[in-house]
């Protein structure tokens, strides 16, 4: 007897059914080193076209977590697209090594009582260990980089060029000292960049307090009345700060409010119109509206301060708002931005009593008899609230919760402190005399001219134009593409509001500004650009010490002694927001070509708005007039399934090390792909249980495409398309609009939509349509006949065209089938570009047929479904079906013929006419025949031929004859 099993054509392939890919994909990520394959990839795109994205640097501490597997992932899923499209996409990973939390894991482990240079050392040291970390985790993950060539803010070379850059701005004029009030961290004692401070909730007191009007003549004649001579006058302010009162300059008022003059039974106070009844109700006082001006009336009337031995003035500012308070603002231009502004215009005093570790200095009067001197400022509230209320200056105390900045590393309270700094100025421009070197000024205008449209200013030579640096930032982002598009908005907003740049640090391990000041003047050496180039090239050789171990004699000879080195470092943001001039422009795989060292992305989380997405776009205006990149992608932060931030504290914390270690990295990947990153990304075990569900049906896809084509060779089994049969081509042409989309999408950054089409297509246009229906074809159809080399062909063309459609997102799932495709293990699909997809040759009639077909499809799918839950049926092959339709769906169904059943996948399938819609149903009968045991259809001609009693005519002839033949399914 025949075993007609072993005549059937059964898929066979090595691609195994289960992924196991914890298991596999280390071994691949080995053997991707081993072979060099970003090598091997970077060789095969030379000469073409460049696609630069630049990598915004990691802080080298502590283990990756999910939000940098998201940043890493996305990253490689650019990079990867584009070279499938043909670019030279180099991707070159790095990090951020400077600044004050590696400062603070070397003293935590060694203490702070260690020698500087030794303290260095082992922040390089640590920095260095760090590295390697998380450079295991993001290789592992599948990304592909120059991961033996990473740059770094601390490798010798990059230091100097970070100092050459701060080198480039002083030459253009946007660098100045001055003494200005910064965030100060009480903890780190230093400043702290904007990207540095956060805001938290803080309960503070809030105080209403009263100065004294000095002048009460003045004061009678702005308000047009008579005071007794013993009247008391106060002008009352409110604040939230009672520590920063030892500092108090000057009184605020807005010139075009209206003022109120009220008597109480606590004397006459001076209130702003629209907040006098509020004020009161908080006094519990009832006044008498005696008098009212404008603000502008009042300026310069002198005020009494409420403790300190001194007079202040009264003072007009735009700065005085309507929101809380009383209308006049406590003003201290050493404690605040709009103080120590409006203060400039007043030449207010910015002398600041609290020193570096948040306590008064020894020089503070007392606050009411009370020592202020060696007080922190936050036990000084209570010393001046008790000196308020002994003298009865206090009219009101309460608690007030309020948003409040914080550092972000300690999570602690910080204040403003006006302190020595060096600043990059929004306000600046550059000076009208060319301080740029010929050549030099050529090529950053050269840059510049490309990024910006005819229509905007002309860069002119000895600066930039009129524009300042903050006009030049605001130009650069209108010629920016953003992705999403709402982040356009916010760096406007951002840089519309940004203070002046603090670039200086009071801290160790950093980055100096290799400065040389006078000690008379304060002012920097005449000749700091040729010394500053002097200092770079030592840096160059031997690192930042070469700077703390300088002698000033060797550089200045005999100035030596008239100059004083400078001891402070650079913000890391600085570090990181040159690296457009330390890396972009230093290695020649990252030069652009045309556009000089533009990149074509940065991409990072939505924060970096206000972190490097700001330092870069600043320094490289400053250097270039124009962003160091074309387009910006920010992507949201990753929360858990219920929408709350993770934390290791809430114990809802998912680390992308368990993810890998026990689901696999394309899990993650498909994940990240899977996600919108335009908002937040959700993530939680119940999630990865649907994405692990989402790779099975892709995978197992995949794996039916690979062992169906796997005696397929295309220089031998190769047809014309117009010999396929017509669902072939239909699928063919399901695949190229697919494949069209697909590459839309990675041009637009919308790997979600990807993915998702990417699931759709094997669920359910293959495998829930063609593939099912192309099963007994496959098997059962003569092993070289057209109807199978037909079906084959179209696989060939889909596996190549959506394995590669997958690689970017599910690369190493991709490069698995894609050594099972080629037949050896060294190659890669990346060396390759998106697959060339012959045209399906079907017009809009024959596409609208078949999905009209798809349709009566699912309508038979149900059919038979209740047909089986009744149990008149097993399988679909032991029906039989009746269709009646209608018009056109009767033509485009009977059109079918025969091979009408194999589409229902039913042993007969009968269309008939009817004349509406409102006739057209399906009937679905139990088939009388005999089953064949060789294709399991139930027809008539089973055992026609005596010597084949078990089969059908049809798989007799596919065996021993001419073999079937089928035009359309």
């Amino acid at each position: 007897m025949t075993d007609y099993k072993d005549t059937l054509n059964l898929p066979d392939t090595p691609f195994p059914m289960r992924g196991d890919l914890a298991k596999r994909e280390p071994q691949m990520v080995a053997k991707w080193q081993t072979q060099q394959r970003y090598q091997k990839i970077r060789a095969a795109r030379q000469g073409k076209p460049k696609f630069i994205l630049h990598d915004g640097p990691p802080y080298a501490n502590g283990d990756i977590h999910i939000g940098h597997a998201v940043n890493k992932i996305l990253k490689d899923i650019i990079v990867k697209s584009k070279t499938l499209a043909g670019y030279d996409a180099p991707y070159v990973p790095g990090w951020d090594c400077h600044g004050l939390p590696i400062e603070l894991q070397v003293e935590k482990k060694y203490g702070k009582a260690i020698p500087p240079a030794q303290f260095r050392e082992l922040c390089r040291a640590y920095a260095k260990e760090q590295i390697e970390r998380q450079k295991k985790d993001f290789i592992r993950l599948g990304v592909l980089g120059d991961w033996e060539h990473p740059y770094l803010t601390m490798d010798f070379r990059t230091e100097a060029d970070i100092m050459r850059a701060l080198g480039s701005i002083y030459e253009r004029g946007y660098l100045y000292q001055g003494r200005k009030p910064v965030n100060w961290c009480l903890d780190c004692q230093s400043a702290l960049a904007e990207a540095e401070v956060e805001y938290e909730d803080k309960t503070s007191p809030a105080i209403d307090v009263g100065f004294e009007v000095k002048d009460k003549g003045a004061l009678a004649k702005a308000f047009g009345v008579s005071l007794p001579g013993d009247a008391k006058v106060y002008a009352v302010i409110w604040t939230t700060t009672p520590w920063t009162l030892p500092a108090n300059q000057a009184v605020s008022v807005h010139p075009e409010h209206e003022y109120r003059l009220v008597k109480t039974g606590k004397g006459y106070l001076l209130l702003v119109a629209e907040l006098m009844e509020s004020c009161l109700q908080r006094y519990q006082l009832s006044g008498e509206t005696v008098g009212h001006c404008k603000g502008a009336a009042l300026e310069l009337l002198a005020l009494q301060h409420p403790f300190h031995e001194r007079t202040v003035p009264v003072i007009c500012g735009e700065h005085v708002t309507l929101e809380a308070g009383t209308g006049l603002v406590h003003t201290a231009p050493a404690h605040g931005l709009d103080d120590y502004f409006i203060g400039q215009k007043y030449d207010l005093p910015t002398d600041n009593p609290v020193g570096d570790d948040g306590k008064f200095i020894s020089t503070t009067p007392p606050a009411g008899g009370t020592p202020l001197a060696g007080v922190f400022v936050w036990k000084a509230n209570d010393i001046v609230i008790e000196a308020l209320q002994a003298s009865g200056h206090l009219l009101h105390l309460e608690k007030m919760q309020h948003s409040y900045p914080h550092c972000w590393r300690h999570k602690t309270p910080i204040i403003f402190r006006s302190t020595p700094q060096w600043f990059i100025g929004m306000e600046q421009k550059s000076p009208p005399a060319p301080l740029l070197q010929s050549g030099e000024f050529e090529a950053a205008a050269l840059i510049a001219e490309r990024r910006h449209s005819a229509n905007t200013p002309p860069l002119q030579k000895g600066g930039w134009g009129d524009l300042s640096l903050r006009d030049l930032a605001n130009r650069a982002v209108e010629h920016t593409e953003f992705f999403p598009a709402w982040g356009r908005a916010r760096l406007e907003a951002m840089i519309k509001n940004r203070p002046d740049w603090c670039v200086s640090r009071q801290r160790n391990w950093g980055v100096p500004m290799p400065f040389f000041v006078h000690k008379e003047t304060m002012q920097l050496h005449p000749r700091t650009v040729e010394l500053l180039e002097q200092v770079a090239q030592r840096v160059e050789q031997g690192g930042i010490e070469a700077w703390f171990d300088l002698n000033s004699v060797d550089l200045l000879g005999e100035e030596a002694a008239h100059y004083r080195k400078l001891s402070d470092t650079l913000d890391v943001w600085f570090d990181s927001g040159v690296t457009h001039a330390s890396v972009l422009q230093r290695r020649a795989e990252l030069n652009s070509g045309s556009d000089n060292y533009l990149a074509d992305m940065y991409l990072e989380g939505s924060d970096q708005h206000r972190g490097w997405f700001q330092s870069s776009l600043l320094t490289g205006c400053a250097i270039n007039g124009c962003a160091p990149f074309k387009a910006l992608l920010t992507h949201g932060f990753v929360v858990d399934g219920s929408g709350h931030k993770m934390s290791k504290s809430k114990g809802n914390v998912i680390a992308p090390q368990k993810v890998f270690d026990t689901l696999g990295a394309d899990i993650l990947r498909l994940w990240a792909a899977l996600t919108d990153y335009s908002g937040e990304l959700t993530i939680s075990d119940e999630i990865l249980k649907r994405v692990v569900e989402s790779y099975r049906r892709i995978r197992n896809t995949l794996r039916f495409l690979l062992a169906n084509i796997s005696d397929f060779d295309p220089q031998q089994h190769t047809l014309p398309v117009e010999q396929w049969l017509e669902i072939d081509r239909y699928a063919l042409a399901m695949a190229e609009q697919l494949q069209g989309e697909v590459i839309q999408d990675y041009a637009r950054y919308e790997f979600h939509l990807i993915a998702q089409k990417l699931q759709t297509f094997c669920s359910e246009d293959l495998g829930g349509f063609y593939l099912d229906i192309l099963k007994d074809r496959l098997y059962t159809a003569g092993e070289n006949s057209a109807a199978r080399r037909s079906a084959q062909n179209a696989l060939y063309h889909i596996t190549h065209s959506l394995v590669r459609m997958m690689a970017p997102i599910l690369s190493f799932t991709a490069e698995e089938a894609w050594e099972v495709l080629e037949g050896r293990d060294d190659g890669s699909i990346f060396i390759g570009e998106w697959h060339g997809l012959p045209g399906a040759q079907l017009d809009g009639a024959a596409l609208a047929a078949w999905l009209k077909i798809g349709a009566w499809r699912a309508k038979v799918n149900k059919q038979l479904e209740e047909a089986r839950t009744a149990g008149l049926i097993g399988s679909a092959l032991a029906a039989e079906v009746d269709v009646y339709a209608a018009g056109n769906d009767y033509e485009v169904l009977a059109r079918l013929g025969d091979d009408l059943r194999f589409v229902f996948i039913t042993s007969r399938a009968t269309v008939h006419r009817v004349a509406t819609e409102a006739e057209q149903h399906i009937d679905v009968a139990v088939s009388l025949h005999d089953k064949c045991e060789r294709c399991w259809h139930y027809r008539e001609d089973v055992g026609s031929d005596a010597g084949h009693p078990t089969i059908c005519g049809r798989c007799v002839s596919n065996l021993y004859g001419s073999g079937e033949q089928r035009r359309y399914a």
